[in-house]
């Protein structure tokens, strides 16, 4: 689904092109996706626990296909804009509810892999909408640009179809009483029958079960089954560890957005404009450059998050991004400053575009779903994460529309050196606040949470790089 962002960012040349856009509008189609998005994220919890988790991402997929066809025939702005709210609600759904169904029926030992895997299936989307815009740029302006933003409908299709083959979460499964279900699940999804009734025990406990009952069909009270009071909780009353973690996940959320990569993205082929250059198959083709750069460190922050751990990675992660900014900051100023080209300033902008792309994928992008995701008690979790997404969606779609009309006001060297300043508070953030949750039970998390002297311990970098060399 984040191929739509990907194909976007250079169909907007051409959509400016022909429709005759302002920046204003270009801003406005460009942040609706994500404003739609809210809504979204909100009620995709409230209807996951309702409905499972399997049927929200088809439901998902489907109001994303939905959208991606009405963008595709976009014969003017406004259905554009229509299309691209459609999607986004689709998007929101999806955000929420991929990490929380990966979460839930991986197993401690590799659920940072299973649950950075969507991550990097957005990333892909992104490198493959990239790759698009370059060639379908060279169909003619009406065709093009509406052939790059219906081709996200194909994978948004097969997904619903594939999520038709697969199992449902078992903690949703435990959580309407279907124990028998779920331990079916648990079966398939674990190395061992030992490891499968113990998570079935973990997790019955969690939902307020006897552990020792036996049977396959228990009562449950309609109120846990759909999920009622979650949000209460969370926002109105919520205990010492619960608050801890809902600013985490908000935190975490929060920081992924605000630092730019969404605007930087999106806008792309402009910011390599600015520095002088005009040929559009040159712009789209740079953009590729950054897409493999995506790809292939999101995947390979897959295979460190239960090796490194998460919070090392976001450490590591947001310091070469605040180095990356400040280097494309400095390349900017360069450029914006001389009367004459300056060759190697170009160069070096468009390298520290595809390092600091490069530091987001390898931590600020998968770790911040894998750790919102996994840290919530069960009765709170699809909830809960509806939050953080929303606060997600929220940034995104001020970062997105404000972005032209700020770099107007304080010039796009300046604009990159205000993220540099937002990323050193978000390593403090991660470093003063978040513990390390590699290789524990989501049901442990709310215990986790509650040891504030765990949080707070300086020593547990070390511990993590100890792991890491053990390993």
């Amino acid at each position: 689904m984040s191929s739509t962002t990907g194909v976007m960012a250079g169909a907007l040349l051409y959509i400016k092109e022909e429709l005759r856009i302002s920046d204003l509008q270009v801003q406005l189609l460009a942040g609706i996706l994500n404003a739609c998005a809210l809504p979204g994220s909100l009620l995709a919890g409230r209807i996951s626990d309702i409905i499972g988790r399997r049927n929200t991402i088809i439901l998902s997929s489907i109001i994303f296909l939905l959208g991606s066809i009405l963008m595709g025939y976009g014969p003017n702005y406004s259905a554009l804009m229509a299309g691209r709210c459609t999607a986004g609600i689709g998007a929101g759904f999806a955000l929420m509810i991929a990490p929380v169904y990966s979460a839930e029926i991986s197993s401690p030992s590799y659920r940072g892999f299973l649950t950075a895997l969507p991550d990097v299936s957005i990333n892909l989307g992104l490198l493959l909408g990239y790759v698009s815009n370059y060639f379908f740029g060279r169909l003619p302006l009406q065709i093009g640009w509406r052939t790059m933003l219906f081709v996200p409908a194909f994978p948004s299709l097969a997904l619903a179809i594939l999520m038709l083959k697969l199992v449902e979460s078992p903690r949703w499964l435990v959580m309407q009483g279907r124990i028998g279900d779920a331990r079916e699940v648990l079966m398939r999804v674990s190395n061992t029958k030992q490891e499968a009734e113990q998570r079935l025990q973990e997790i019955k406990t969690a939902a307020g079960i006897d552990p020792r009952s036996t049977q396959d069909i228990v009562q449950v009270p309609k109120r846990s089954r759909s999920g009622g009071g979650a949000l209460r909780e969370l926002l109105c009353n919520p205990s010492p560890p619960v608050r801890r973690i809902l600013i985490a996940a908000t935190g975490v959320h929060l920081f992924q957005q605000i630092i730019g990569i969404e605007a930087i993205f999106m806008y792309t082929p402009r910011i390599f404009e600015r520095t002088g250059i005009t040929d559009k198959s040159v712009l789209l083709l740079a953009t590729v450059g950054m897409g493999i750069s995506d790809a292939v460190f999101v995947l390979i922050s897959t295979f460190l998050l239960d090796r490194v751990g998460r919070r090392i990675l976001l450490l590591v992660s947001s310091g070469g991004v605040a180095v990356s900014l400040l280097g494309l900051g400095a390349c900017m100023r360069i450029v914006e400053h001389s009367d004459d080209k300056v060759s190697w300033a170009i160069s070096f902008t468009i390298v520290f575009t595809y390092i600091y792309v490069a530091f987001t994928a390898i931590g600020l992008g998968p770790v911040t779903w894998v750790y919102s995701s996994e840290i919530f008690p069960l009765r709170l979790r699809a909830q809960g994460l509806g939050v953080g997404v929303t606060v997600n969606r929220f940034t995104n779609v001020v970062v997105v529309t404000s972005f032209i009309s700020i770099y107007q006001k304080i010039t796009m060297a300046g604009i990159f050196f205000m993220y540099t300043a937002i990323t050193a508070l978000a390593w403090c953030f991660y470093y003063s606040f978040l513990p390390e949750t590699k290789g524990r039970s989501l049901e442990d998390m709310e215990s986790i949470f509650g040891k504030t002297n765990d949080i707070n311990n300086n020593n547990q970098v070390k511990h993590v790089i100890n792991g890491y060399n053990n390993a």
